[in-house]
């Protein structure tokens, strides 16, 4: 031996590894104060006390591409192959509030998602779906409230009460100024509408939960696992104040609230986030906001495995990446789940693709053993040990975002995104030196690779989508839509809660794009100062 000292391995969030651990890597540690039982504070082992005894995950395929009605035979074919539940991608101009026919729409209707522009097209997306027995999350954020009307709407008429009606909304327009991109208003006026939304469906539909807080794109973007939960953690920690001092009672409105966190391929640093995650945010609910009901300090989350981890080089791999994220996921307590599919580096998941990563979820459910006890990785020195690293590491992050006065300033100084461009670079950079490896990118390649088939958006369902448009626009009551579009704006220059008469306009089918130029008319529209 030649008596050198081994490199010391660190997680993906900068975390020593120790080579063994013990008994004495939890020292003055406490199993009921850190962890307790399952369902009962501070839910580190599960917000609820049976998990998947009772009933496994949700299992959610994040779908959406071209016309509604393709979209409506796709979510029809995974929910006969068994999926419990639906989440829906909309395509750039609806997330921006842009018509199909504008010319900004040009070439991207229907490309990363399904193309909404009004009513009719809501009705044909979900025509033949029971509202009343499904439960859909909907990934939308400067558009979620005329998504989450439209949704209402479109379940009214099938004759669903509005305490019947269930599902998520993502919602969460702060992590579009960190990592997406896509928003339209300045911040002040984009965080009132999340707000609105929350009284609103706090009194007309109860069991929707009105915000994900979604860790999944900031993670996207590069950051690392610490960086997630903290960052997250912080914007949620806004939304909450935001909704205090529009006047809304934070026991009314917390327990709607929901996560949405990225899965990587660490898998221990992974469970370890998702417990770290629980804790945390029942700590700060509880001491920090001083909500009183527990429900309040209980985290429900959606997890998505992750995106950015999927190779164009040996596509096929990526189901094995897939499967352990998901692992990961189940293991950390999720309480649904999308997996990807394995072409997703090349394009749209093909319906082949898409039954493959739905399979995946089925054999961790019913084959793998997973679901037989509730937090089977509790009380494992890694495990615990890893749990609490994360946690002090979060926290001390967050409170460098409180020294910036919030979440909201310093996403205005561009703190964060600092933050996850430096991780991002590094992780590059190790990447480019072999120092991480990637099957199959920078180790174990192969030359002269089989290609695989892909999914092939027609060009034609864009021309038929704007000529559909265009048709609406024609036969509807057009002096009822500009009448109910001016009370929308009066509602919106008056700061009092818009759902009401927004909900009126695109009942009288005003599209996303006449709404949101309204309020880009009163609001104005973000500009980022760097």
């Amino acid at each position: 031996m030649s008596g050198k000292e081994p490199d010391v391995l660190r997680s993906t969030s900068g975390i020593p590894i120790d080579e063994v651990y013990a008994e004495s890597s939890l020292d003055d540690w406490d199993s009921e104060t850190q962890i307790g039982r399952p369902g009962e504070y501070p839910f580190t082992r599960g917000p609820y006390p049976s998990m998947y005894r009772g009933r496994p995950w949700t299992m959610r395929q994040y779908a959406g591409f071209g016309s509604a009605a393709v979209t409506n035979e796709r979510f029809k074919g995974l929910l006969n192959a068994g999926q419990t539940g639906l989440s829906v991608a909309f395509d750039l101009p609806t997330q921006m509030g842009i018509d199909s026919d504008h010319a900004s729409a040009l070439g991207e209707v229907g490309k990363v998602g399904v193309a909404i522009d009004s009513i009719e097209d809501m009705r044909t997306l979900f025509a033949g779906i029971p509202l009343g027995s499904v439960s859909t999350s909907m990934t939308i954020n400067a558009t979620a409230p005329m998504l989450v009307l439209l949704y209402q709407l479109v379940a009214e008429e099938q004759g669903v009460s509005g305490e019947n009606i269930r599902g998520t909304v993502q919602n969460d327009i702060l992590k579009e100024y960190i990592a997406r991109g896509t928003y339209i208003y300045p911040v002040a006026p984009s965080m009132r509408l999340v707000t609105d939304v929350f009284a609103y469906c706090n009194e007309t539909m109860p069991a929707w939960n009105t915000i994900s807080i979604s860790g999944y794109h900031i993670r996207e973007a590069g950051s690392t696992a610490v960086q997630e939960l903290a960052f997250t953690l912080a914007n949620g920690l806004a939304y909450v104040e935001a909704a205090v001092e529009a006047g809304l009672d934070v026991d009314e409105f917390a327990s709607r609230l929901s996560f949405f966190w990225n899965s990587h391929n660490n898998l221990f640093e992974e469970v370890a986030k998702f417990r770290a995650a629980r804790r945390m945010w029942a700590r700060l609910m509880k001491e920090r906001v001083g909500a009183g009901d527990p429900a309040s300090w209980r985290m429900r989350f959606h997890t998505q495995t992750a995106g950015s981890t999927l190779t164009a080089q040996q596509p096929l791999v990526n189901i094995v990446r897939t499967t352990v994220q998901a692992l990961a996921g189940v293991l950390g307590g999720t309480q649904s789940l999308h997996t990807n599919s394995f072409d997703e580096a090349l394009g749209l998941p093909t319906e082949l693709s898409a039954t493959v990563a739905l399979r995946t979820q089925q054999v961790l459910a019913f084959e793998s053993g997973v679901t037989d006890t509730v937090d089977p990785l509790a009380g494992s020195y890694f495990i615990e040990s890893l749990t609490d690293a994360i946690e002090e590491r979060a926290l001390a992050l967050i409170a460098r975002v409180d020294e910036r006065g919030g979440a909201v300033q310093a996403i205005s100084e561009g703190f964060p995104q600092r933050e996850i461009e430096d991780a991002a670079y590094a992780t590059a950079r190790a990447q480019d030196t072999g120092e991480q490896i990637v099957v199959g990118v920078n180790e174990f390649t192969v030359a002269n690779e089989e290609p695989i088939d892909i999914l092939r958006i027609d060009s034609q369902i864009e021309t038929a989508q704007v000529e559909r448009l265009r048709t609406l626009k024609n036969q509807r009551d057009s002096g009822a839509v500009a009448d109910l579009l001016a009370q929308l704006k009066q509602a919106a220059e008056a700061d009092t809660n818009v759902m009401v008469p927004l909900k009126a306009a695109l009942a009288a089918s005003a599209t996303i794009g006449e709404v949101s130029d309204v309020f880009r008319t009163v609001f104005g529209v973000y500009r980022p100062t760097s």
